[in-house]
C-alpha cells in the first residue's frame, strides 16, 4: 500500500468473470461465485483503519517518511517485489497500476518476478534494491546475507539506504495488514 488511507472495502460491484483453468475445470459462472464468497468473507474482517486508527496512521506516515528522497520509480519495484514474494494480490494490482500511471514500461513489470534472468532491464541500484527486498521480506529463510548488504550499501549512501530498508518494512507490514484482513486485489480504496 502507499501513503494514501484504505477504507472499508466495497465488495457489492466486484465480480470475477474470467474463467480459472486448472483440474475441476472452474466455468466463469463458479468463478463469479468464488469472487462473491470471497468479498463476503472480507467484509467479515475489520477495517484495520477503522479499528486501529492511531497505529494506521502511524503506518501511513512511517510508509511516507521512508520514501522520502527516493526515485519513485524505485518505490514502485520494491513493493511490487515484495508483494510477489509475500503472495498479497491486493498490493500487487495497486503497486503495478502506480507504476504504470508513473510512467512505468510493461515489459520492466513483468520482469520484475525474473528480475535475476532479466538483470538488463534494471539499473545496478534497482538490482540491489530488489536484492535486499528478497532478503529482507525472506529474513527468515536465510537472514540478510553479507553479500546481499555489501551490494546494497555501494549502490546507495547511508540515508537513501536507510529509506530503502524502511520502505521494504513498510510494504511488508501493509502486506500482511491486506492479508490478513482480507482486502481483495482491484479494490484499491485509496483517495486519489
Amino acid at each position: 500500500m502507499t501513503t494514501n488511507t484504505m477504507h472499508a472495502t466495497d465488495t457489492t460491484n466486484t465480480t470475477d468473470t474470467t474463467t480459472t483453468t486448472d483440474s475441476a475445470n472452474i466455468t466463469p459462472a463458479a468463478g463469479t461465485a468464488v469472487a462473491i464468497a470471497a468479498a463476503e468473507s472480507a467484509r467479515t474482517r475489520l477495517d484495520f483503519g477503522k479499528s486501529a486508527p492511531k497505529v494506521f496512521r502511524a503506518l501511513i506516515g512511517f510508509d511516507a517518511a521512508a520514501r522520502t528522497g527516493l526515485d519513485p520509480a524505485l518505490v514502485e519495484l520494491i513493493q511490487i517485489r515484495a508483494s510477489h514474494l509475500n503472495h498479497c494480490a491486493y498490493c500487487l494490482h495497486m503497486h503495478t497500476n502506480d507504476a504504470r500511471k508513473a510512467g512505468e514500461s510493461e515489459d520492466r513489470l513483468h520482469m520484475v518476478a525474473v528480475w535475476r534472468e532479466a538483470r538488463h532491464f534494471f539499473t545496478l541500484k534497482e538490482q540491489a534494491a530488489l536484492a535486499l527486498t528478497e532478503a529482507v521480506t525472506l529474513v527468515a529463510d536465510a537472514g540478510v546475507p553479507d553479500d546481499v548488504y555489501a551490494q546494497a550499501a555501494a549502490q546507495f549512501d547511508e540515508q537513501e539506504l536507510a529509506h530503502v530498508l524502511a520502505l521494504i518494512l513498510t510494504i511488508n507490514t501493509w502486506n500482511r495488514v491486506a492479508l490478513a484482513t482480507g482486502k481483495i486485489a482491484g479494490t484499491d480504496e485509496r483517495k486519489n
